[in-house]
């Protein structure tokens, strides 16, 4: 993935440069035209300080999920910063964890690092990582983008969400949408890219130069992570293998899957110990796989272990900030050292939002590499059912969320089922809804 660094050194040692020719040619050629832009774009939303948006006042089950028109807005308060309407959103496993408290200390802390010991200041809490959009401001140090853009973007766990009108990022967590992608189907990939890049090359050491016939098995294949990286690996030239469930086999076979293992036909430790010994594993599963997957892998040759499932925030939201970041790092040490002397490496892999790596996924999926997998849609007044249908799990592939109207031509059509909600549709819509007193 040696571009995407080299993307994101470019973005900064360019920065300085790079501001002062957008100061010239602004002054110079089309200064007018974009102050004229920024103009019609945002100036109703600076002087706006609320919007709609579904939050959370507590932590639970699906019921804290609640509508308001009166959200606070974001706005541009620093020099890097980006605003962006929300014309999509889509839902992660994250998200239901999130509504339950998973990470909360940690995230909490991150927010606001005067908090530490304090309890409910993080709320309300907006929810949803993926976003598609329309840049509607720009703080005075962006150089990347422009109002009028059309972008997208995976959002740290720790700032509010997309589930709303709008949401506030850095310059270095945006990116170019794809322009062949519609916003439905651009909001389904941000958050699975950044978790499958920075699991496969940060912790698993791959890239498009080093991936040609390298072994990989993906266990839990067909979410959306698993589909992501199916895709990923054999634009990369690998060889993959995907456990899933039956009825998703041929989903991940369309998607390129070189062997699929049903792992509810039998012992799927068997079946795969018949195959070939594998360079990578990517768990997306966690439990007893972590068990029986650590002997599959090429002995002595750099083959490594990422899983997905790890129990660093778990442990600090059971143990506190310091008691439980020294109990993980030390089970991942112990863990590390034990199969590093069996001659394979263990790793823990972490969501990491980069906007510089969304720029080369954007290129592949305009390429015709990369397609998006969208399981279903909701309209935005609908967002407890999409929670609802995440947290059946199971997914064959993303669950996304309508929030602003499409231009036409580039949405979702009547045919599939789903419309885009204005805002006035989205109040009346919850207000008919909600439960008569």
């Amino acid at each position: 993935m040696g571009s995407v660094k080299v993307t994101a050194c470019c973005r900064q040692l360019f920065l300085p440069h790079a501001r002062a020719l957008a100061l010239t040619t602004k002054m110079a050629s089309s200064g007018n035209i974009i102050c004229s832009l920024r103009r019609n774009l945002s100036s109703s939303s600076r002087l706006r300080s609320s919007m709609p948006a579904w939050v959370i006042d507590e932590y639970g089950n699906n019921g804290v999920l609640r509508f308001t028109e009166d959200a606070t807005a974001p706005s541009v308060n620093s020099a890097s910063e980006v605003l962006i309407q929300v014309h999509a959103a889509s839902l992660n496993p994250l998200d239901i964890s999130m509504r339950r408290g998973y990470g909360s200390n940690l995230l909490k802390l991150r927010r606001d690092p005067v908090s530490l010991g304090q309890n409910g200041g993080e709320f309300p809490i907006i929810l949803g990582r993926d976003v598609s959009g329309m840049v509607l401001d720009c703080g005075s140090g962006v150089t990347h983008f422009k109002p009028g853009d059309e972008v997208w973007a995976a959002i740290p766990p720790w700032k509010q969400g997309s589930l709303a009108e709008m949401v506030n990022l850095t310059e270095y967590e945006v990116s170019h949408k794809p322009r062949s992608l519609s916003h439905r189907e651009a909001a389904s990939i941000p958050y699975v890219a950044a978790t499958a890049l920075s699991a496969l090359v940060n912790a698993g050491g791959l890239c498009r130069n080093n991936c040609t016939n390298k072994r990989v098995l993906i266990t839990g294949g067909s979410g959306g992570v698993g589909t992501f990286s199916i895709q990923l690996l054999k634009a990369w030239g690998a060889h993959v293998t995907v456990t899933c469930s039956h009825n998703a086999e041929g989903l991940v076979r369309g998607l390129g899957a070189d062997e699929v293992v049903d792992y509810t036909a039998g012992d799927v430790a068997t079946e795969l110990g018949l195959l070939e010994k594998f360079d990578v594993i990517l768990d997306n599963v966690g439990g007893d796989s972590e068990q029986w997957a650590l002997g599959l892998l090429k002995s002595w040759s750099g083959a490594k272990y990422v899983t997905l499932v790890t129990p660093f925030l778990l442990n600090i939201d059971s143990m506190g900030l310091l008691e439980g970041a020294v109990h993980s790092g030390l089970n991942l040490h112990q863990k590390a050292i034990t199969n590093m002397c069996n001659g394979v490496f263990y790793r823990w892999g972490f969501y990491a939002p980069d906007g510089p790596a969304l720029d080369e996924v954007s290129q592949l999926v305009d390429a015709g590499k990369i397609l998006p997998v969208v399981e279903d849609t909701f309209l935005f007044s609908q967002v407890p059912l999409a929670f609802q249908k995440v947290e059946r799990g199971h997914a064959r592939g993303k669950t996304v969320v309508t929030v602003a109207q499409e231009e036409e031509g580039t949405g979702v059509t009547e045919e599939e089922g789903v419309t885009s909600d204005t805002p006035e549709q989205v109040r009346e819509e919850v207000r008919q809804a909600a439960p008569k007193s």
